[in-house]
């Protein structure tokens, strides 16, 4: 075995590890935040993963992130929340339920990003920017072209949906 193959086996379990980590994490942060439990679920196919954003006239198609999180947010689906705007860069609007969080810093948010914060604080960005705050990544707008336009400046009522 030469030691090029060693360091790629290395490598390989040694990320191998760093995921199962990671799972064994995000499970105990959710136990010890007292976050609903989400039962464990398989991967979904992106067009289980597919869902709609509505702000007026204007429709944007999204994907969710195959996570528990956004898996608990789908099952929330529909959805109308009155948003306030934020920053000039951010609409935000609480949730009635919390969802489990597994927050991590993104650094740079991108427009189209559907975030939460905390648990139960949804956030759609519409703006790019860097940013120094935790944020759990629940997807994203597919083509976010338009959608800081159909946003406007102000508060808004946003429909979220499977449909």
């Amino acid at each position: 075995m030469t030691t090029e193959t060693v360091h790629r086996a290395m490598r390989a379990v040694g990320l191998l590890l760093g995921l199962m980590a990671l799972g064994i994490g995000e499970a105990h942060e959710q136990q010890a935040s007292g976050a609903p439990a989400v039962a464990a679920v398989a991967s979904v196919t992106p067009e289980d993963r597919r869902m709609w954003m509505a702000v007026g006239e204007h429709r944007f198609a999204m994907t969710l992130a195959d996570s528990a999180t956004a898996r608990a947010f789908a099952a929330q689906l529909p959805l109308t929340l009155d948003m306030t705007e934020l920053n000039g860069n951010e609409k935000h609007g609480k949730l009635s339920q919390a969802l489990p969080a597994n927050a991590s810093r993104p650094g740079t948010v991108r427009d189209g990003d559907l975030m939460l914060y905390g648990s139960n604080t949804l956030v759609v960005f519409y703006l790019t920017f860097e940013s120094m705050y935790t944020y759990t990544r629940l997807g994203r707008v597919n083509d976010p072209t338009g959608l800081a336009q159909a946003l406007g400046r102000g508060d808004v009522r946003i429909v979220f949906s499977k449909d």
